[in-house]
C-alpha cells in the first residue's frame, strides 16, 4: 500500500540583505521510501527559475527540531520558539530557508502516524528491490 504525506508550507527565504522574503513549500512523505522525507520549493523560489527538491533522512528532521543536526548537504537547527532553519548546500551556492516549528513538527507526527519511528526497514520490500537491481544489471 503506498501512503503518501504532502503538507504545502510557508517559508521564510533568509537572504543576505534585509529583503527575506516569505516562498511556498511541500513537505512530502512516502511510505515506499520509509527514511526520507523530501522538501520542495516552486520555479518562483529559485535563482535560476526551476523547481527544486531536496531529500533528507527523516531522522534529520527529528533531530534539528531538537538542535543542531546535520554535517552534510542538509543542515537545520531550532531558531527561537518558533522557527526552524534549514540550509541547503550546493555546488551552485547555499540557500537557508526557516520554516515555522510547529508545521515540522505536524508533518513529522503524520509521517510517524505512517510509519512509526524505529520501524522503517520493516516497510522496505528488500526482495523486490533485489530483484530489480539483478534485472537492471
Amino acid at each position: 500500500m503506498t501512503t503518501v504525506i504532502d503538507q504545502a508550507v510557508r517559508a521564510q527565504l533568509i537572504a543576505s540583505t534585509p529583503e527575506s522574503r516569505a516562498i511556498p513549500a511541500c513537505l512530502r512523505y512516502e511510505r515506499d521510501d520509509p527514511f526520507a522525507v523530501r522538501v520542495s520549493f516552486p520555479p518562483s523560489a529559485s535563482l535560476d527559475g526551476s523547481a527544486v527538491e531536496w531529500t533528507f533522512g527523516r531522522e534529520l528532521l527529528a533531530a534539528g527540531l531538537r538542535g543542531p543536526a546535520g554535517s552534510g548537504d542538509v543542515q537545520m537547527w531550532p531558531s527561537g520558539p518558533q522557527g526552524t532553519v534549514l540550509e541547503f548546500h550546493a555546488p551552485e551556492g547555499m540557500a537557508m530557508v526557516q520554516f515555522d516549528t510547529a508545521d515540522l513538527r505536524r508533518f513529522l507526527g503524520r509521517s510517524y502516524a505512517v510509519v512509526p519511528e524505529g520501524s522503517e526497514a520493516g516497510e522496505l520490500d528488500l526482495e523486490e528491490g533485489l530483484a530489480s537491481l539483478l534485472r537492471d544489471a
